[in-house]
């Protein structure tokens, strides 16, 4: 079938992405999904820094690639084997496909599916190969999903299906924002009920962690971000401090108010100034959770000595450390009752033709969430 969707053609372009365009909008081929796989009518899409860390090259992906990953759709196609979703399912996209056999998966560690992680690097779904095309070339996949079409060919283990009244805008948070978000603080950290709480870097999964802290019970929690809306949002959203990490003695103003530092700090921008605030505050026997996805050439650093003389704890987490057929339903659960109220994330609505613009706002810092409605 023939699809309408946004290729990246060009990675590293020059901002603003309105005026060098990388990525086009194209009519491209869409085969019909393969053994293990479904076809889904793409109603909601989201733009994430995941897409834009393809687009400037921080995280290197094959092009021309297809981009998008965070989205909410309908099965309209079912392929072979597939035995537990039907026609009309409302599903949300997850970035990383899980295969359920590798040894992370055996473990119950989904997230760091050794094939997923794969079939992303190259651009491929789980299952191999490619099923998007022009006449005359291959179209990369993104993350298994390429969420800026009309229609999206993925594997069954990309998607969970979701509960029909939650709206499509809404429901595509889930895939990526916040299981990323929410899953660090309360799968990844563990935190305690009334733990003191650091979130540095607020876009849509710093700000979904920081609602995953309340939902938690933490009983302090610290926004911390160089965008003064962002500042404002988290307070809005519920951070009891919020610090601008401009200002050169911000780690020295944060530990003198907190008496030491905080329990717990996550650094979600995925930049080293910002992991390097997040560990200057975290106190003496402390625990630092990074989902930041830096370029692969960035190092951070810290005092060795201080991992053991302060008992510290320093950990990643990736897709929130999340089993996604598991959380994604008690999340939105916690949503419906008005416990984790993510809809608030969102900032902004666009349509597919408006991207490049789009990825401008996102670049920018003010947007949280921007949405692509189908």
């Amino acid at each position: 079938m023939k699809i309408k969707s946004a290729v990246l053609r060009e990675i590293g372009a020059k901002t603003p992405y309105e005026k060098s365009q990388p990525i086009k909008i194209e009519t491209l081929e869409l085969d019909s999904p393969q053994k293990g796989e479904v076809l889904i009518q793409i109603k909601a899409a989201s733009l994430c820094h995941s897409d834009l860390s393809v687009m400037n090259g921080s995280r290197p992906r094959p092009v021309p690639m297809a981009l998008g990953h965070e989205a909410a759709g309908v099965v309209v196609e079912i392929g072979e084997d597939v035995i537990d979703l039907e026609l009309g399912d409302h599903v949300a996209c997850v970035f990383v496909p899980s295969c359920g056999h590798c040894g992370p998966c055996r473990e119950g560690r989904p997230a760091l599916c050794e094939p997923g992680a794969a079939a992303n690097t190259a651009g491929t779904l789980l299952g191999g190969g490619n099923r998007l095309h022009t006449e005359t070339e291959i179209i990369n996949h993104h993350l298994g999903v390429s969420a800026f079409s009309e229609y999206a060919v993925v594997s069954r283990n990309s998607v969970v299906k979701v509960n029909k009244e939650i709206p499509f805008e809404k429901a595509a948070l889930f895939g990526c924002a916040v299981i990323t978000g929410v899953g660090a603080v309360v799968n990844t950290a563990s935190i305690k009920l009334g733990s003191t709480v650091a979130v540095v870097g607020l876009g849509g999964v710093g700000l979904s962690a920081l609602l995953g802290a309340i939902a938690a019970g933490a009983s302090r929690i610290v926004a911390v971000d160089i965008n003064e809306t962002k500042l404002k949002q988290a307070k809005e959203l519920g951070a009891t401090d919020v610090f601008n990490s401009k200002d050169a003695d911000v780690v020295e103003q944060i530990r003198k108010v907190t008496g030491g530092g905080l329990d717990y700090a996550f650094e979600t921008a995925g930049v080293v100034p910002a992991m390097d605030v997040a560990y200057g505050i975290t106190k003496r026997g402390g625990t630092t959770v990074t989902t930041g996805l830096p370029h692969p050439e960035n190092q951070f650093s810290f005092p060795y000595v201080s991992l053991t003389a302060e008992e510290r704890t320093l950990k990643g987490s990736y897709v929130g450390s999340c089993v996604p057929s598991r959380d994604i339903p008690r999340y939105m659960d916690l949503f419906q009752k008005d416990r984790l109220p993510v809809d608030k994330l969102i900032t902004d609505f666009i349509t597919l033709d408006d991207i490049n613009k789009g990825f401008d706002l996102l670049a920018k810092g003010d947007s949280s969430r921007i949405i692509i409605k189908f």
